[in-house]
């Protein structure tokens, strides 16, 4: 996302169209990245498959409404909701105890769909898989973290397709509204999903996908919590800077 937005600036995209075309860009790259990444963590049997099927409807109902919202929220309000989520996954990743629960498993209730509304409409605000959400949720209620990044990839299918469809109609027709700015024309840009930077990302990112997940499973759990929780900080201090000097 940071790169992304870096990008955009440099080729001139102005400030109100900036932060969406990140996040339904980044949607568009997760795609085949995340296929490819659940792909290889269903083949090490790390994903609970169960979670997907609950979460699956809940979750396209979430990705609608973040979809709708990215239509009319000013930019500023992505900014917000990446960096306090961004940061309070971090602090609860540094300095989170076992011992901080919910319950010893993931709930069969109602609640569990709220859960995956939540998650689809954050997720699709954020412009990410859903990782963040769902690592957090399934650790507070007792699962190892290696089963939920795992378990995070294939929601990152549920989220990124329907996501990036629903950004390319959230901004539809934005380079008309933009006409002078070249990352905004055709064919450049579907809405606020930026074909030539997907297409100029996916391919590192298909390159990679096995690689994190060999790194991920080789990891202590702590390595991985800290790893990712320096990540999500990186990410969000990028925003708080864009929201201060804006």
């Amino acid at each position: 996302m940071p790169v992304l937005y870096e990008c955009f600036r440099v080729a001139g995209v102005p400030l109100e169209a900036r932060m969406p075309l990140c996040i339904g860009t980044s949607l568009a790259i997760i795609i085949p990245t995340a296929i490819r990444s659940y792909r290889s963590h269903l083949a090490r049997g790390s994903v609970d498959r169960e979670v997907l099927r609950r979460w699956a409807i809940p979750i396209l109902v979430g990705v609608i409404g973040g979809s709708l919202i990215a239509r009319y929220a000013p930019e500023r309000v992505f900014k917000y909701v990446f960096v306090v989520v961004a940061w309070s996954a971090a602090a609860r990743l540094l300095f989170g105890k076992d011992t901080w629960r919910f319950g010893n498993d993931l709930p069969k209730n109602p609640l569990m769909a709220i859960y995956g509304f939540i998650v689809g409409l954050l997720s699709t605000l954020m412009g990410i898989g859903g990782g963040v959400f769902s690592n957090l949720l399934m650790t507070f209620y007792g699962r190892p973290i290696h089963q939920s990044i795992a378990t995070s990839a294939g929601l990152a299918v549920l989220i990124s397709l329907p996501g990036a469809i629903g950004y390319v109609y959230a901004g539809w027709p934005v380079h008309e509204r933009f006409p002078d700015v070249l990352a905004l024309q055709m064919p450049f840009a579907l809405g606020y999903v930026s074909v030539i930077g997907a297409l100029l990302v996916i391919p590192a990112s298909l390159l990679v996908a096995p690689f994190g997940v060999r790194v991920a499973h080789a990891m202590s759990k702590r390595a991985l919590e800290i790893s990712f929780a320096i990540y999500l900080l990186t990410m969000g201090a990028r925003f708080v800077v864009a929201l201060v000097y804006a």
